[in-house]
């Protein structure tokens, strides 16, 4: 019983705010007339329109290229990041150029990626998977290179497989700080597929507000930014499920220890 009452408890804490905000917003724009700030009431309307009409065309097509680049971005950073990080005199190597590519920002890429793969999703997913790839990969080389050094040898002193050695002990140990670098390349890849869907694109969110915004209709701009921050609520929450169920071990262990 307590354990739901703390859980309503803070959903309540979490969701007030923006039931707050988004009830001043209906009743404080119900009455607008201006043609850049439409009532909040028409945009609603509006993105049940969209959702209906252009799902298949503009938001489908989103979604493709931002799970796809993410999922490329997540297991090439886990796997160059656990080479390098059991390899510490190759990352020290390679680590300035490792630094030097992570500097540049992923929308700057824009343009060598339209001349190498065109305006097509392969160019997009190209850009998501370059931005959201650094993240991934620090922070699984920061995760394997703070394993105990102590549980490393215990492992090599019962010569343990390799196999078992990397996926039961390096990278569980490891999995708080890569999952770490994996929400902040969710945010980064909404962030880069919208970006990329603003140039030299014909379909998708971006590309649907940025040319509703060049026709003036207004409502249809907000209804596609509505929909880009609902987007990122819900991948946040569904990513806090999936880590709370990857992570279960981790506090459970953090727990015990805290108790003993």
């Amino acid at each position: 019983m307590n354990k739901v009452l703390v859980k309503s408890g803070t959903v309540l804490t979490e969701i007030w705010l923006p039931i707050a905000v988004f009830a001043a917003w209906w009743i404080g724009s119900a009455g607008s007339t201006s043609l850049y700030f439409p009532p909040l009431p028409r945009i609603v309307a509006k993105l049940g329109e969209v959702l209906s009409t252009r799902f298949a065309s503009d938001i489908l097509p989103s979604l493709q290229n931002f799970g796809l680049g993410l999922g490329i971005a997540v297991l090439a950073g886990v796997a160059v990041g656990l080479a390098l990080g059991t390899l510490p005199r190759v990352y020290n190597a390679v680590k300035p150029v490792l630094e030097f590519m992570r500097a540049i920002p992923g929308v700057a890429i824009l343009p060598v990626a339209l001349f190498i793969f065109g305006i097509g999703s392969d160019m997009k997913v190209a850009i998501i998977v370059f931005g959201a790839f650094w993240p991934v990969l620090l922070n699984t080389i920061d995760g394997i290179l703070g394993v105990d050094g102590l549980v490393k040898e215990v492992a090599r002193s019962y010569t343990i497989r390799p196999a078992d050695y990397i996926f039961r002990i390096l990278l569980p140990a490891a999995s708080p700080q890569i999952i770490a670098g994996v929400r902040i390349s969710v945010s980064l890849g909404i962030i880069l597929i919208v970006a990329s869907e603003y140039i030299a694109s014909t379909e998708g969110i971006g590309y649907l507000q940025l040319q509703s915004a060049r026709l003036f209709q207004m409502d249809v701009m907000w209804a596609a930014l509505l929909l880009l921050g609902v987007l990122g609520y819900v991948a946040n929450i569904l990513f806090r499920f999936v880590e709370h169920s990857l992570l279960r071990w981790h506090r459970g262990v953090r727990g015990t220890a805290q108790g003993a």
